[in-house]
């Protein structure tokens, strides 16, 4: 008990020192580790690609998954990336050393192809390079994430969502092929009308655990070089959740819905409701033009927090500082780690610092950290049916009391029972006369109120609270994050069936980790949080 007491003590320190400690020693690591990062992947790739092409980088994936077939049975592990646990997004930290690590060295954009409307990229390609490399030349990922860091692998394997997804559905729906190395080392083209169609619908959401992705087939829309984004500010509850409804066409499937929404909800009552659409910029208006990103700018979330007081108004931003406009607070999780980040002073001096690499900041994570920070601090991401917009809000507000909270309109398509791991939506949850029910993101992000006011916070009850409610109407929580479920709730909650029967039929059972064991936290949640409970 001394030496919990003196943990606690220690990590409550640094909580009440995180500002400083994160300024004066995380961003300057987090940068050069930034730097190291970028040089070995430059080298890696200069290296590789120098010597090899893209056929003879998947072939020597290939080679290492035959070499593992030809273990004896008793000797095998079972397989996963050799990609560091710390590299990735997720808060999990899934025990790699206790399987057979495959090196997937594939950093390179393979293929634009501007008459089919397609980009070939391999799987560690980032946002922020596919972005940086599109929008120059008037193109950009239909559905392209807002973090930098995330890679277009990772995002095909798990989820993706962004505020496009209202018109085109998650990632997975803009996917056109994967290229899959199997557990016997044979190569495969996964499409939605091919031999392996079958396994299309279930790639997404797998995390890895059908095989090795070694490239994919992105769709891509043609753009204008500025978003004019409109803010709308809406006052109560009932007020912004039909508004959000109406814009994203989840009422009448035939409503000429914008190209960008997106909803920012400050407080049970108040939300800023945002649209966007490609334009140029007219002559008169030159100087409505915000480049949003800009380092010494004020942070998103915080720029559209003044519309609630200012009233509707817009702007034109350049169409890569919209994509990319949550990336520098990742979101507002910076705010948690340096409340004076959005300080004109701190903005000007040091903004070009941010955001510290989430990979840097994994990297440094200790499991005594790990432990203490699941408890303390929520970050979801949860797929969850448009219709009950209201009571999302008010259940997370129940459990979490976390403000902002992120919405994102989503289509979910119904494509037919047990063809993946999401379910059909139901009847009540579709748009009329589609094939398709309007889902939304729901993204809770920070400290819940109880832990800034030092009162009792029962991280593991709120959450199983949330993932029942969740299971009740027919959403899903993104794996990336840590989850609570058992197994049996993990089964009701996901449709397994054609999950599993991909597992045989592609060989992949004894060959890779299982979905559930895959995404669970590595740590048992449930005691943790016993353990955890009683305020610092």
């Amino acid at each position: 008990m001394g030496e919990l007491a003196l943990k606690q003590k220690l990590f409550r320190w640094m909580e009440d020192h995180r500002g400083i400690i994160i300024v004066f020693f995380v961003l300057p690591l987090s940068i050069i580790f930034g730097w190291v990062m970028k040089l070995h992947h430059w080298i890696q790739c200069k290296m590789i690609s120098a010597h090899e092409g893209h056929d003879k980088k998947v072939k020597t994936v290939q080679q290492k998954v035959r070499k593992w077939c030809d273990l004896m049975p008793a000797e095998r592990k079972m397989m996963c990336t050799a990609r560091p646990n710390w590299q990735s997004l997720s808060t999990t930290f899934f025990k790699k050393d206790q399987c057979h690590q495959i090196p997937i060295p594939l950093y390179d954009i393979l293929d634009l192809n501007t008459e089919k409307m397609f980009v070939r990229v391999e799987p560690m390609v980032s946002v922020g390079d596919i972005t940086a490399f599109l929008v120059p030349r008037g193109y950009t990922l239909a559905v392209c994430l807002e973090v930098a860091e995330a890679t277009l692998g990772g995002l095909a394997m798990g989820v993706g969502m962004t505020t496009y997804s209202h018109k085109v559905g998650l990632y997975q729906e803009t996917i056109l092929a994967y290229e899959m190395v199997l557990a016997d080392g044979s190569l495969i083209r996964v499409t939605k009308d091919n031999e392996h169609r079958d396994l299309y619908y279930c790639l997404p959401w797998s995390h890895g655990t059908l095989g090795f992705l070694v490239a994919l087939e992105l769709q891509i829309v043609r753009i204008k070089p500025y978003l004019k984004l409109e803010y709308m500010p809406v006052r109560g509850q009932k007020e912004y959740c039909d508004k959000m409804r109406e814009v994203s066409g989840a009422i009448d499937k035939d409503y000429k819905a914008p190209d960008y929404v997106e909803g920012t909800i400050y407080n049970k009552d108040e939300a800023v409701i945002m649209v966007g659409n490609f334009s140029d910029v007219p002559p008169d208006e030159m100087f409505k033009i915000n480049c949003i990103s800009a380092w010494y700018k004020p942070w998103f979330y915080k720029h559209v927090e003044n519309f609630l007081k200012t009233g509707y108004d817009y702007e034109y931003v350049p169409l890569q500082d919209y994509l990319l406009r949550h990336n520098r607070a990742l979101f507002w999780v910076v705010e948690t780690m340096i409340p004076f980040g959005n300080h004109p002073l701190f903005r000007l001096l040091l903004g070009w610092m941010l955001p510290p690499r989430i990979a840097f900041l994994k990297f440094t994570t200790t499991p005594g950290v790990r432990v203490m920070t699941f408890t303390k601090q929520v970050f979801q991401d949860i797929v969850l049916p448009m219709n009950q917009l209201e009571d999302q809000i008010n259940i997370s507000h129940e459990v979490f009391n976390i403000y902002p909270i992120l919405v994102y309109p989503c289509r979910i398509y119904d494509h037919e029972p047990h063809s993946g791991q999401l379910r059909p939506p139901r009847q009540e949850q579709r748009v009329p006369g589609t094939n398709y029910g309007m889902f939304n993101d729901l993204g809770v992000y920070g400290v819940p109120q109880q832990v800034k006011e030092r009162k009792q916070f029962d991280a593991v009850d709120a959450m199983r609270k949330m993932e029942k409610f969740t299971r009740e109407v027919g959403g899903y929580p993104f794996l990336y994050a840590d989850t609570f479920m058992t197994r049996e709730e993990f089964d009701q909650m996901f449709d397994m069936t054609a999950y599993e029967q991909m597992r045989k039929k592609y060989q992949a059972e004894g060959a890779f980790p299982h979905l559930f064991d895959k995404t669970k936290p590595e740590i048992d949640v449930i005691e943790v949080g016993k353990q955890f409970m009683d305020p610092l």
